[in-house]
């Protein structure tokens, strides 16, 4: 027989256990942490979280004692997670999200706390986006230059691969954060990513209001490992095959890094993305790269409007590095075509393809010296320039910006002269003549050969190439068409006034 004190004494401890259990599963997103910056208006910010099915969260924005906002929802069962879409808050803070779940009375609380409202940009990629800052030139100054930047918060995503779609992320290597000398230089490839540091200080310089970065990014990965098994299908790619390109080092698995590094992301407001990939993909379904790339953009856009409610922009902005250079022993046409290939066969960007897109030309800055390899320029303060350049002009509208280089508008052979004529839709600076980085394609008895086009005469918007060395039929011309194509800021055509290089292209020549 038990006597009831005993009775007593079992029961209370088992009320105190499911009571402390009822809230174990009670928490917000795995990005959601004190210093978070959440997106400014006009979105609003989505704040998520798990919770015990059948729950009611509130949470509740305050600053100081004031409460700016509440919202209430509940717990659904299929999922356990809860979500409210914040209004729209202007830039600022510091403010404390407070979520609190009730379910029979019982109540659990959580906070975040110096919270910031502002831009937040997503930077993807390979290798050339993961460097840190204690990777790039002038790393000791760069690391000391965090005190004014205390507004631009970062967060880096740890590399994790997935078979399916996750909902939150696995795990995180920096959760947010404020910038200093320790996270932004934590190790070679570790933690926070040069180029996405760099660029969200510029924005800061520019905007004067809080940023904040997401790094994921993943070395010597292919943009397969990137995408949805939905952008591959529509683009064609083979099922998985063997890859035997020595560019790629990291995960090559389709879809492994979208399910993991980038769909948990998916319910976050963004204001747009950043990306620097494409080195992997020289030897791997570079043919295909004009589809998987465009396709990408697309994708990632239709899965965070539809993730965060729609407040993320239907076609935010998506801004990316076209490829440097790369000293390579082997003789190949990946890197222009590549480079081609991340224009969507246009040359230039935004294009009927690639509406809101802006590109970083980055061909001329090459690194012979680069301990991490050629394939890892250290100049990311140039590229970041470049980038925050065009989000200036796509992201922020802002008017008369000169954002990239010039690009050609016509092209005339004057066949009876031996001369080609090329005007461009910008004022042209010509740094230096340079007789092999244009190239025409010659033809006679079938056959075509590029042959070099030295650089004849030039004014300010049009430049007159010889194109004597070909006997047979000029077809095409394209500039700066191969892996390396000029040394560190040396290549022949640049923007006047905003030192911007004129990009690669190819064009066919009709009569």
């Amino acid at each position: 027989m038990v006597t009831p004190g005993l009775v007593v004494g079992l029961v209370l401890p088992l009320i105190l256990w499911a009571d402390k259990n009822a809230g174990i599963g009670f928490r917000f997103a795995s990005y959601i942490s004190n210093n978070v910056v959440l997106q400014k208006e006009p979105a609003g910010a989505v704040i998520w979280g798990f919770g015990t099915p059948g729950a009611t969260v509130t949470v509740t924005l305050c600053q100081g004692q004031e409460t700016i906002m509440k919202k209430v929802t509940s717990v659904k069962a299929h999922s356990n997670t809860w979500m409210v879409v914040l209004d729209p808050m202007k830039p600022g803070g510091p403010f404390e999200v407070m979520a609190q779940q009730t379910l029979e009375k019982i109540n659990f609380t959580m906070r975040v706390h110096d919270v910031l409202f502002g831009d937040v940009w997503l930077c993807s990629g390979q290798s050339n986006m993961q460097m840190t800052v204690l990777q790039i030139l002038n790393a000791t100054r760069e690391l000391s230059n965090t005190a004014a930047y205390q507004s631009v918060r970062i967060f880096s995503v740890s590399p994790i691969q997935a078979e399916q779609e996750l909902e939150d992320l696995v795990a995180v290597d920096l959760q947010w954060s404020k910038p200093t000398k320790e996270n932004l230089g934590h190790g070679n490839f570790k933690y926070m990513s040069a180029v996405c540091w760099l660029f969200g200080r510029h924005l800061y310089d520019t905007l004067q209001y809080p940023i904040g970065l997401i790094s994921s990014s993943w070395g010597g990965t292919p943009i397969e490992a990137w995408s949805s098994g939905r952008s591959l299908k529509a683009c064609g790619v083979p099922k998985q095959g063997s890859v035997s390109s020595d560019t790629v080092t990291g995960p090559r698995k389709h879809s492994v890094l979208w399910n993991a590094m980038i769909h948990p992301l998916c319910n976050m407001t963004l204001k747009g993305v950043v990306w620097y990939q494409g080195e992997s993909n020289i030897n791997y379904n570079t043919d295909l790269y004009n589809c998987t790339f465009p396709a990408l953009i697309e994708d990632w856009r239709q899965t965070f409007h539809h993730g965060s409610q729609g407040q993320t922009e239907q076609f935010f902005p998506f801004g990316f590095v076209q490829l440097s250079s790369y000293l390579s022993k082997i003789r190949s046409d990946g890197f222009p075509q590549i480079r081609w290939h991340q224009t969507a066969d246009f040359g230039y960007v935004p294009n009927l393809k690639m509406p809101k897109t802006f590109m970083a030309v980055a061909m001329d800055l090459c690194d012979r010296d680069s301990p991490f390899g050629s394939i890892h320029p250290r100049d990311k303060q140039t590229v970041a320039y470049r980038l925050h350049l065009g989000a200036r002009a796509l992201a922020y509208g802002e008017k008369n910006l000169t954002f990239q280089g010039p690009l050609p508008e016509k092209i005339e052979l004057l066949g009876h002269k031996g001369l080609l004529n090329i005007t461009y839709y910008q004022e042209i600076q010509v740094q230096k003549r340079d007789n092999k980085i244009f190239e025409i394609s010659c033809c006679s008895d079938h056959q075509c050969k590029w042959l070099p086009a030295s650089m004849n005469a030039f004014s300010t918007q049009t430049l007159t190439l010889t194109t004597n060395s070909c006997h047979g039929t000029v077809v095409a011309l394209r500039y700066a068409w191969t892996t390396w194509p000029c040394e560190y800021k040396q290549c022949p055509l640049y923007h006047p006034s905003s030192a911007l290089p004129a990009p690669p292209f190819i064009a066919f020549i009709t009569d």
